[in-house]
């Protein structure tokens, strides 16, 4: 605001040059949308709309009648998901931007009208960035792979309750087998749940010859206080495993039929650059078909040669970043995207930050687990994680070791080139030779001059 020396009235001034002309804002919610489109526009400029299909139409068709092109609205939980699908298909180019950032000055009105009009202008002029999406088909399998990742935890936790109530009935399954839902844990559960109660026979009959325990040790376990109430939750919770178990299965398949969609439309390289590794073996609750094989077809490299990344673990992250890299301009760009990197802050010349910011960003938990399993691999890998812990710790290792799987995954894709394992002595070889180059360097800078001992380096003892 200026005051005019003539009239001593204050006269508005845009601070900020508007980038786009045609820009709106929508503050979206569960019952209503409020719109703002820009002050120029003929009628009113802020509208408010239902949540129904119809009232989405409606408001698209609107704005179109304005001649809006482009549209900012905040990601508010899963209401935005109808709105965004209706106006993206309707041809305008839509922002999905994060709520932290359209924050409204402090000392202003908080209402939904004022809220539309500041994403408006903060949008318009050109404040605003859009958060990643990846296309509809990745799309769909990202909500596939979500879905199936809730399956799982429901198994768990039935898996859980059934522990919970042989442990009330004072069964000790757990202490002679290592997993009761294996199959000879299923055997004696079922046994049990069928009546039986002869346990040195049920233990001779029906545990694998693999089990460690003895007979004896696994009879005198399979004592206890069976009672009924106890006995029908067991029940319950086997027949409520075995049907996620079965929409686990057809998940799969649900899986696997988008991968052959998203297959199809992707050209396959006629000639690999190197032959494909063995089909991960399936352990634990990986999908029930040859992962592997689709990625390759659909990404043209072989994503599971990068060290600790499996299977599973690559078609995850490809359902969360897609198969284009094109949307960051850098593979540290993809890093920092993931929250991987230091959230550095500098004010004053000093250093305020130096952490990775805290975030839901599934991408960087995928990596991070994946990064914890290279603690004793004998790859470049590995060895880093081994340094950066000896030197900062496990967490630490474990972040830093995730930026490098996230550059590389980053890079294979955008390159569609191989990954080559290079081994822990190129790394720790390459580390010697940086370490002497920059103590050469730092003597140099103080007048001094390195010279090599003769003698063979004394080994470090373990």
């Amino acid at each position: 605001m200026k005051r005019s020396p003539k009239r001593g009235v204050a006269v508005s001034r845009p601070v900020f040059g508007e980038v786009r002309a045609d820009a709106a804002g929508i503050d979206v919610h569960s019952e209503e949308n409020w719109v703002a489109v820009p002050p120029d526009k003929p009628g009113p400029t802020v509208r408010k709309f239902g949540a129904c299909t119809a009232d989405l139409h409606q408001l698209a068709d609107w704005l179109q009648a304005c001649g809006v092109k482009t549209v900012a609205m905040e990601s508010t939980g899963v209401y935005w998901i109808p709105l965004f699908g209706i106006l993206e298909a309707r041809g305008l180019q839509v922002f999905l931007v994060n709520a932290r950032h359209a924050k409204n000055v402090p000392g202003r009105p908080k209402t939904d009208c004022l809220d539309c009009q500041w994403l408006q202008k903060l949008h318009a002029c050109g404040l605003l960035n859009a958060s990643f999406r990846p296309d509809d088909s990745t799309c769909r399998l990202r909500t596939l792979l979500r879905y199936r990742d809730v399956l799982i935890k429901s198994l768990s936790c039935h898996t859980q309750r059934m522990q919970k109530a042989l442990s009330e009935m004072n069964v000790l399954l757990h202490k002679v087998v290592s997993d009761i839902t294996g199959s000879t844990g299923m055997r004696i559960l079922e046994a049990i749940l069928a009546g039986r109660r002869d346990y040195q026979r049920m233990a001779g009959e029906l545990v694998d010859p693999q089990i460690q325990a003895s007979a004896e040790q696994i009879g005198r376990a399979l004592e206890g206080d069976y009672r009924p109430e106890q006995l029908f939750v067991l029940g319950q919770e086997l027949e409520a495993r075995r049907f996620v178990q079965q929409q686990i299965g057809a998940c799969d398949g649900k899986i696997e039929e988008q991968l052959a969609i998203m297959q199809a439309a992707v050209a396959v390289p006629p000639d690999p650059p190197q032959p494909l590794t063995g089909a991960e073996k399936r352990r634990g609750n990986a999908p029930d078909f040859d992962v592997q094989s689709y990625l390759y077809r659909l990404t043209g490299v072989d994503l599971t040669r990068i060290p600790g990344i499996g299977a599973s673990a690559a078609l995850a992250l490809t359902s969360e970043t897609g198969i284009d890299m094109a949307p960051w301009r850098t593979d540290q760009a993809f890093a920092s995207w993931s929250c991987l990197c230091p959230d550095t802050r500098i004010s004053a010349g000093r250093s305020k930050g130096g952490r990775p910011q805290r975030s839901a960003n599934r991408v960087k938990h995928i990596f991070r687990q994946c990064a914890s399993t290279l603690r004793n691999s004998p790859t470049s890998y590995g060895a880093f994680y081994r340094r950066i812990r000896a030197r900062a710790g496990t967490q630490t290792a474990i972040t830093a070791t995730a930026r490098k799987l996230s550059c590389c995954y980053c890079r294979m894709l955008r390159h569609r080139q191989p990954y080559v394992e290079m081994g822990e002595h190129y790394y720790d070889q390459r580390y010697h030779d940086r370490v002497l180059r920059q103590l050469k360097q730092k003597a140099r800078r103080y007048g001094y001059r390195l010279i090599q001992d003769q003698e063979p380096p004394t080994p470090p003892t373990p």
